[in-house]
This record gives structure tokens, sequence and C-alpha cells, in this order.
């Protein structure tokens, strides 16, 4: 009886970790930009997820759990699990948030703030600009497998910070206010070689209309600052690439920093 004993007992602390380790990969990949989007069926990133667990949970050795004595002790432990999970996937939106709102400032400079198209990840209408920025992000984010370092991060995430074991504290905080507000400063980075452009193309319009007052300057600078910002993107698009794939190669480390502050 006290084999069967202690066979159920370790059945059941394994159960329990595999359920913890299940949480928070499913958190991570609900939110990650790859596997966010709304087509790809919630089944799906379930079964993905779940299947994630079991090939990581002999991998990663963990030790024992505590004893959780109660429910509340327990939706308290799986709740920081999700938690965790949702900081990792959200730190790294934060960068392609920061991308889509450099689409969206050139978007208004060449006068296309009501030229939206349906984003499928949100079902929602976003700029044209915007988006295209994001699909482009996401093609060198795969191009340069920073999509790995999930993977290494979730690996990496259960030594530095094991199930029932994060903390939440002010050091977290200011490591997300620091990603926000660095999220605006990639978007001035990735959109300033447009907006400069269309600055100047604007300040130009200007001394045009007080040179030669005849001229209908709005009716002339609209397909024109459409037509010079379209340039400047297509001329931009290598400084583009190469600013993303350093962005994404320092992924890792931002992500360790984030593990670091809830260890």
């Amino acid at each position: 009886m006290c084999v069967e004993d202690d066979f159920s007992q370790h059945l059941i602390a394994a159960a329990a970790n595999v359920f913890f380790v299940f949480l928070r990969v499913a958190a991570i990949l609900m939110t990650i930009p790859i596997f966010e989007s709304r087509s790809i069926p919630h089944l799906f990133k379930l079964g993905l997820a779940f299947t994630t667990s079991l090939v990581l949970f002999p991998m990663l050795k963990l030790n024992a759990m505590p004893v959780l004595n109660s429910i509340i002790e327990m939706g308290i432990g799986a709740a920081r699990e999700v938690l965790l999970g949702l900081v990792i996937g959200y730190s790294v939106k934060l960068t392609f948030a920061g991308i889509k709102i450099a689409g969206q400032l050139a978007g208004y400079q060449m006068g296309m703030a009501l030229t939206n198209v349906m984003d499928p990840d949100s079902s929602q209408q976003v700029p044209l600009l915007a988006q295209f920025n994001n699909l482009f992000a996401l093609l060198v984010f795969i191009t340069v497998n920073a999509h790995y370092w999930f993977i290494k991060a979730l690996m990496q995430s259960y030594r530095m910070v094991p199930p029932l074991k994060a903390n939440f504290g002010n050091s977290l905080t200011e490591q997300l206010i620091q990603l926000s507000g660095n999220m605006f400063v990639i978007a001035i980075q990735v959109g300033s070689p447009i907006i400069a452009a269309l600055l100047i193309t604007s300040v130009a319009f200007g001394l045009i209309a007080r040179t030669v007052p005849q001229m209908n300057v709005f009716i002339v600078a609209m397909p024109l600052k459409i037509g010079v910002g379209l340039l400047f993107i297509g001329f931009s698009l290598p400084y583009f690439s190469a600013f993303l794939k350093k962005i994404f190669s320092g992924l890792g480390q931002h992500l360790l920093i984030m593990l670091k502050t809830m260890s």
C-alpha cells in the first residue's frame, strides 16, 4: 500500500508540474506575434501548447513543487504562471507596436490617415503603412530565426523562475515602463527617414505657396507627397531590414533581463 501511495503521490506531483508548465507555455503562445492571430484556431494553439509542454517537461528536470493545500493556492499559482507567460509575450509585442506606430506616423504625413485595411490578427481596421511595416517585420523576425529565442527563453525561464516562484515586484514594473518608452523610440527611429523627407516636402510646398500664390498647392501636394513617401519607403527598406535585425538580435538579452526581474 505504501508503494502504491508513493506512486500516486509522484503521479499527482508530475501532473501538477505538467499543468503549470502548460499554463506558462500556453500564455506565451497566445501572445507572441506569430501565433496570436485569430485566424489560427484556439484548439490548435492549446494542442500545440500541450504538446510542447509534454516535450519540454522531461528536459526541464523540475524539482518537487511545494504542496498546495487549497484551491485558492492553486489558483494563485496558476495566475502567476499565466502572468509570467503574458509578460514574456507582451514584451515582444511592444517592439512590434513601435513598428506599427512608425507606419501610422508616416501614413499621416503622406495624407493616408484614412487608408485602412483589415488586420487578420486583431480583426480591426489598421492604417495601410502600419500593416505593411508589421508584415515586413514578421518576415524579418522569421528570417533571422528570432522565434527561437522564445524556445530558449521558455527553457531558461524554468531555470531562473521555477513554477510558483515568480516575483512581480518594482523591478519588473520599471522594466515594463522602460520597454513601453522604448516602443516610441523604435517608432521614431523606423519612421524617421520618411517623416523627415515628408517634412522637407511640406516646407518646400509652403515656400512655393508663398512665391507662387496662383498655384493650388493642396491639389498638387497630395499626390506628390504620396509619391515622395512611397519612394523613400522603398529607399529605406535596406535600412529598415538592418535595423530590425539589430533589434531582434538583442531580443534574447531583453527576455533574460525580464526573467531576472521576476526571479
